[in-house]
């Protein structure tokens, strides 16, 4: 995150006087124009000592903004920022460093970095004379409550003189990008079972398509079992060789979310759409802390990580990075232009897809026939949904009907989808055990056991 070294000398810019003299500041321009205006009356008027005193105001200006030009120190600048990727509504801070590689000390600094708006104000530091081979180190601290990607930089330094004559701003090139991620809300860790294969408390274990072991061998380590040695291969090799044991296979997880702009309305941090963006990251979060491979799909097809055959996150070294990649998505995704989740539908009919978690806007029979078929595809499925016309209701307003949202709950429940209605304003912890509450049938009302856990 280096911003790179950059030197101020006259041979660099182009420009030639005419930069320095549009770096003259207000108080500059005043100078030299009541030193013009004097020189003007001296030599009409006759007066010599007029005259010097308007030469003198008029050149101190132009000898400020020349020396300053040619200033031929060199000084170089570097962002870090801790951390590069923030939930929305938390802080980061942006250290900022200035070294002067040159052998002259410098004059007064002004630094400057540029941000996007919704991180707050411009911010703006005074440094003072810098020794040569001399650093400065300052930071500032940035918030924002809108996820996104926002850039910062580049940063700008502002060169005066010692008399406030002239300013000569100077850029550095690149610049660093500050990624805030939405909100992650920590899950309890619920049951999980379902009828699918693949599927038991925790993490149940695959079996290899061979059997029970896998009949590819391997050379003898110290501290194999000997009931694993393959005598057969043993006499042909002349060394001991063992069966390789099962590699396990890793349950699965996909997070659905519906990004369809017709299905959610209102905008803002606290919109529905933003609660179900929210609720896929910390879905996503807590299905890898329990061992899942995961993948995040949206109602467009696309999936992430979606690297390799099956396209969900690998072993658990890549964790960290299957993660970091869907969080990236999840900061910057928003409203689609589709109308169906039927591409969604073409991305999961490859297989059984283990468990499946939804998090959905309004629904018509036609994408609730589509979220049939989905169910059938997996071993578990749980569908959080959100209604926008309830949810865009003040809490103070009187109630409106609830006809809409229960009947689509009813149509998922009636796929097998265990489903929960999402008020305004819920957290979706409580959410996450109400859908285990209804999946193990403890719920008082409208509860099913349609399906896995979560």
């Amino acid at each position: 995150m280096t911003q790179g070294g950059t030197g101020y000398t006259a041979e660099e810019d182009k420009g030639g006087l005419r930069t320095a003299l549009a770096g003259l500041t207000t108080r500059g321009r005043s100078f030299l124009a009541a030193g013009v205006a004097a020189a003007i009356c001296a030599y009409v008027l006759g007066q010599s000592d007029l005259l010097r005193v308007g030469l003198l105001l008029a050149v101190l200006p132009l000898v400020c903004a020349t020396v300053l030009y040619r200033t031929r120190y060199r000084v170089a600048g570097s962002r870090r920022l801790a951390p590069a990727r923030v939930p929305a509504g938390s802080e980061a801070r942006v250290h900022l460093r200035m070294d002067n590689v040159s052998r002259l000390p410098t004059g007064l600094l002004m630094l400057q970095d540029r941000v996007p708006y919704v991180l707050g104000p411009r911010p703006r530091f005074v440094l003072d004379r810098v020794e040569a081979g001399g650093r400065r180190e300052v930071s500032y601290r940035v918030r924002s409550d809108l996820r996104g990607r926002y850039p910062l930089g580049p940063l700008q330094l502002r060169l005066t003189d010692p008399f406030g004559m002239c300013e000569l701003t100077r850029s550095f090139s690149t610049y660093d990008t500050l990624t805030v991620i939405p909100r992650v809300e920590a899950l309890p860790p619920v049951r999980l079972t379902g009828e699918a294969k693949g599927y038991g408390d925790g993490r149940q274990r695959s079996l290899a398509l061979a059997g029970e072991d896998d009949i590819i061998p391997r050379g003898y380590r110290y501290g194999d079992d000997l009931r694993r040695v393959h005598w057969r291969l043993t006499a042909r090799y002349g060394e001991l060789m063992v069966r390789r044991e099962e590699q396990p296979q890793r349950s699965r997880c996909t997070v659905l979310l519906d990004t369809r702009g017709i299905a959610f309305e209102g905008a803002g941090p606290d919109s529905a759409f933003e609660w179900a963006v929210s609720g896929a990251a910390s879905s996503l979060v807590h299905m890898l802390e329990r061992g899942f491979s995961v993948r995040l799909l949206t109602d467009t097809g696309s999936s992430v990580p979606g690297e390799g055959a099956d396209g969900f996150a690998g072993a658990s070294q890549e964790s960290a990075d299957a993660a970091g990649m869907m969080m990236d998505t999840l900061a910057v995704v928003d409203h689609s232009d589709g109308t169906g989740l039927s591409r969604a539908y073409d991305v999961l009919r490859g297989g059984n897809e283990g468990l499946l978690i939804a998090f959905l806007g309004d629904l018509d029979e036609e994408q609730a026939t589509v979220l049939a078929k989905m169910r059938q595809r997996s071993g578990g499925a749980v569908a959080f949904l959100l209604d926008s016309e309830a949810w865009m209701r003040e809490p103070a307003d009187v109630p409106g009907p609830l006809d809409k949202s229960e009947d689509q709950l009813r149509m998922l429940r009636e796929a097998g989808w265990t489903a929960v209605r999402v008020p305004r304003g819920a957290g979706i912890a409580d959410l996450w055990r109400e859908a285990d509450r209804q999946r193990t049938g403890v719920a008082s009302t409208g509860s099913t056991a349609g399906g896995g856990g979560s």
